[in-house]
């Protein structure tokens, strides 16, 4: 029987992951083999999605090792090294020098976005409210829509209280996460716990137990506990876009264990490892996914989640002052 975790428990577990993801620097030289045989290690001993992701991590090593010499100056050691990390196609994957951050942004830089700020402005008009960085108003069928672009920062209960009690009267409820790229875990729960009147089970975690690819604890559970304020009780729409990753990702992950919420849009864009941090002799620190998460039937999330009903933002309907995703959610909204 797997045992349930409260999320201040999850985190403290996430936290004692990031510990085991620390190398001693010391071990390796300030130059660039030395960084490079660093880097490599930490990321062999640590990252969690070498076998998901079908990497063989040997095979990149012997490729890159021979690029590094003793000449090198930094920006290309830079460079290298960014181009090895890349191999990984993860963007909770940086590397972090005093003059730039290597990066990885395919999970949404390679799909159409889905989303308008244009269109964003004009759907929440000029008389739209502002609360804890959620920006909210009623549509004129008496549809709510709230606007979370994203969760880099936790929201104030009074605040969701007094934004829930707004919308109260409306039929239904749209929360708009596209382009949101994630932030605190705690943020997205918060508001997750606005839609369940009970303890859901929302997914699972493994941590690291070794320094093998598959060593890995036993699935532990996450479950969702219902917020102690004002919660929706009508039917909802998230609507999602390549663009939605990490932490809101997770958010999509836990509100699709609400009977009463749909997902319109575009697929997410995934994130589902907790990215945690370690340093190199040179001093450029290294952040990497190492705590994998899955869904409620045990399933990765890390290249992302399937709309239930998959929608994109069409030149036409954008011509005319539209937001097809926006419309198509009212319409079925209006069906529920």
């Amino acid at each position: 029987m797997q045992r349930l975790l409260s999320f201040p428990t999850l985190l403290a577990l996430f936290f004692l992951c990031s510990l085991s993801a620390c190398v001693d620097e010391d071990e390796y030289a300030d130059t660039p083999s030395g960084n490079f045989e660093a880097l490599w290690r930490i990321l062999d001993e640590h990252y969690c999605f070498f076998e998901e992701k079908g990497i063989d991590w040997n095979e990149v090593h012997a490729r890159y090792a021979p690029q590094f010499h003793a000449n090198m100056t930094t920006t290309q050691q830079f460079e290298v090294l960014c181009n090895m990390l890349a191999e990984l196609k993860d963007g909770h994957v940086n590397l972090y020098s005093s003059f730039d951050t290597g990066r990885n942004w395919s999970w949404r830089e390679d799909y159409p976005t889905n989303f308008s700020d244009t269109l964003s402005r004009k759907y929440l008009g000029t008389d739209y409210r502002m609360a804890s960085g959620l920006t909210y108003r009623v549509f004129d069928d008496n549809i709510g829509y709230v606007r979370c672009s994203t969760f880099a920062q936790g929201f104030g209960e009074g605040s969701l209280d007094d934004i829930m009690a707004y919308l109260a009267p409306c039929r239904a409820l749209i929360i708009d996460i596209r382009s949101n790229g994630g932030g605190m875990l705690t943020a997205a729960t918060q508001l997750a716990a606005r839609f369940t009147n009970v303890e859901r089970l929302v997914g699972y975690f493994q941590h690291k137990t070794g320094k093998g690819h598959n060593d890995f604890s036993a699935m532990e559970a996450q479950t969702l506990k219902p917020s102690n304020g004002i919660r929706w009780q009508k039917p909802v729409a998230v609507l999602t876009n390549r663009g939605v990753f990490s932490a809101a990702n997770e958010f999509v992950k836990y509100m699709l264990c609400c009977p009463q919420v749909m997902t319109v849009g575009d697929q997410t864009g995934g994130g589902a490892g907790m990215p945690f941090s370690s340093e190199l002799p040179c001093g450029w620190s290294i952040r990497f996914s190492a705590c994998p998460s899955f869904d409620v039937n045990g399933n990765s999330t890390e290249n992302g989640i399937a709309p239930d009903y998959a929608v994109s933002l069409t030149d036409e309907d954008f011509a005319r002052g539209k937001d097809t995703i926006i419309e198509f959610a009212r319409r079925q909204l209006v069906q529920e």
